[in-house]
């Protein structure tokens, strides 16, 4: 009680103005990140040469190095390359990618540049957050937000792997069965915007998603929340995770993947109110102790 009084007697008032300066700085520098991390994924492209470099150890005269370098380029860069990578791994066998307008590719590029500029972006978009909030935060607080930071960036890497993997892969064949089954005279074709677009959607989506466990064991670790609320209300958890899962669903597989993202945002669920409990427990034990 003491500490927390003398951290509320440190905490210097500042005018609403001040507050919204600082927003503005802070949003400014996100913005300018993105941005510029946006650029170079669109108009700069990768590329590897091999070459050998002198190495005089272990008996060696040479050896073969793979070095990458950048060059501006809008019509390979690395958003291209990556739309590349996405056509070869997740289109099924036997679909077709058509260009229905005409800046279909040029979008297509546009939203995996979008999606890398906020991944790479993240520890950027995370200090500055951090830089503002964190005067008028307890020490407790910030400690608690500090341990959060990287398991946050790896539950959303976790979550875009999995829809990436397993959920794109799954909903993709789901509707080549569809197509396949409504007879010769339907092609198996799909607008190149859209399968970017649905790709770029489910992966942040997920990624996302896959933040509710820290998010409930954060909410306990901060007192808000109990973790025997998260228990007993576990109905209302897993009917939440379902209407997720349909929000975030292309709605287009008959309900499967809808209930394969439930089932997994469930589990999810009950993971958080674990790791809760497990939290609330550390946290009596060291107030006796």
């Amino acid at each position: 009680m003491v500490e927390r009084t003398k951290e509320i007697e440190n905490m210097e008032e500042r005018p609403l103005i001040e507050h919204l300066r600082e927003l503005a700085y802070r949003l400014k520098r996100i913005f300018i990140s993105l941005l510029i991390t946006f650029l170079i994924y669109f108009m700069i492209g990768v590329q590897f040469i091999t070459t050998s470099l002198p190495f005089p150890f272990f008996g060696l005269k040479y050896i073969l190095v793979t070095i990458p370098y950048l060059y501006p380029s809008i019509f390979n860069s690395i958003a291209v390359q990556l739309t590349q990578v996405f056509i070869y791994d997740e289109l099924p066998k036997g679909v077709k990618l058509i260009i229905i307008n005409l800046f279909d590719p040029l979008f297509a590029s546009f939203y995996i540049s979008l999606y890398l500029a906020l991944f790479t972006s993240i520890p950027i978009i995370v200090r500055e957050i951090w830089a503002f909030i964190a005067p008028g935060l307890y020490e407790h607080e910030k400690r608690l937000l500090k341990s959060a930071i990287i398991p946050a960036f790896l539950l959303f890497a976790l979550g875009s792997s999995f829809a990436y993997f397993i959920l794109i892969p799954l909903m993709l064949k789901i509707v080549l069965i569809y197509a396949k089954a409504l007879g010769p005279a339907v092609l198996s074709t799909l607008g190149l915007r859209s399968f970017i677009s649905t790709i770029m959607t489910l992966m942040i989506a997920t990624g996302l998603a896959f933040e509710l466990p820290l998010i409930m064991t954060g909410l306990t670790a901060m007192e808000i929340v109990k973790s025997t609320t998260w228990l007993q209300n576990w109905r209302w958890g897993v009917l939440i995770s379902f209407i997720i899962a349909w929000i975030i669903s292309p709605g287009t597989t008959g309900g499967i993947i809808e209930t394969v993202i439930g089932l997994i945002l469930s589990s999810l669920f009950f993971v958080g109110a674990i790791a809760s409990k497990l939290v609330e427990k550390k946290r009596y034990k060291t107030k006796i102790g």
